[in-house]
């Protein structure tokens, strides 16, 4: 499946990407325009080869697979192990879902958001995947007690060992949601469901709350509860049902 690059994507990623590459102010222009069609390339296609890059770019195979190198070294794109394709990589995907994340996903996910913490009192967050294999907290309700999680908007946490990466990786039970004690905060318990959009894994909403309040009944009520608000946010996306159940 094609995508298409946002305006705030293509504008953040035009900015880094000069940055990223040029070797002082006098950097050659036409270097980051190829550059420019190679990563438009890769991330318009699920994968694409060398001989596919060079011959879409125009460019000499020599050219591409150099810039590509140079691409990947910076980590906006990535290859297999296997046939050595390239794909979009992981500070192509920050991008990404960052220009998404704080504008059309946050927007769609704030009912879904208000509600959750309405219901379980405790707060609730949306997370997106980050690079080098870490979760990013984008959004937050705050829940309603005295004693309860306080925000981490903005906060980069890593993947391994956590709920929430468990989500984001796409290894979530059959229930439609992951809980468990944050490795991070011993005394929390996260509860994690992911939002799918017919790609993949667009992030996840959570309800973080102290353990001593979330008991095994609270917790799978809670989990319940979010994987719902996760289906629905996911249909909204253009998730079907289907394929929600697929990838459980």
């Amino acid at each position: 499946m094609r995508s298409q690059l946002t305006p705030d994507t293509q504008h953040a990623l035009d900015a880094t990407v000069a940055d990223s590459l040029a070797p002082g102010r006098g950097g050659s222009t036409r270097t980051v325009e190829r550059a420019l069609a190679l990563l438009s390339e890769v991330c318009t296609r699920d994968a694409a080869t060398l001989t596919e890059c060079a011959r879409q770019t125009g460019l000499p195979a020599s050219t591409a697979l150099r810039l590509l190198r140079t691409l990947e070294s910076r980590g906006f794109i990535s290859r297999d192990d296997e046939g050595g394709s390239f794909r979009a990589g992981p500070r192509m995907i920050q991008l990404g879902a960052t220009a998404v994340g704080r504008n059309e996903l946050v927007r769609l996910a704030r009912p879904a958001l208000e509600r959750i913490g309405s219901a379980t009192h405790e707060s609730a967050y949306l997370s997106i995947t980050g690079v080098d294999e870490t979760a990013i907290y984008i959004a937050q309700v705050e829940g309603t007690h005295a004693v309860r999680h306080s925000s981490w908007i903005g906060r980069s946490v890593p993947m391994e060992g956590l709920a929430v990466g468990q989500v984001l990786r796409g290894d979530t039970p059959a229930e439609g949601y992951v809980a468990g004690r944050d490795r991070l905060e011993p005394d929390v318990t996260a509860i994690v469901a992911p939002v799918r959009y017919p790609g993949g894994i667009a992030g996840a909403l959570s309800v973080l709350g102290p353990t001593y309040r979330i008991d095994p009944d609270t917790m799978h009520a809670y989990g319940r509860i979010v994987a719902t608000e996760a289906a629905e946010l996911s249909a909204r996306l253009g998730s079907s049902p289907e394929e929600q159940e697929a990838r459980a």
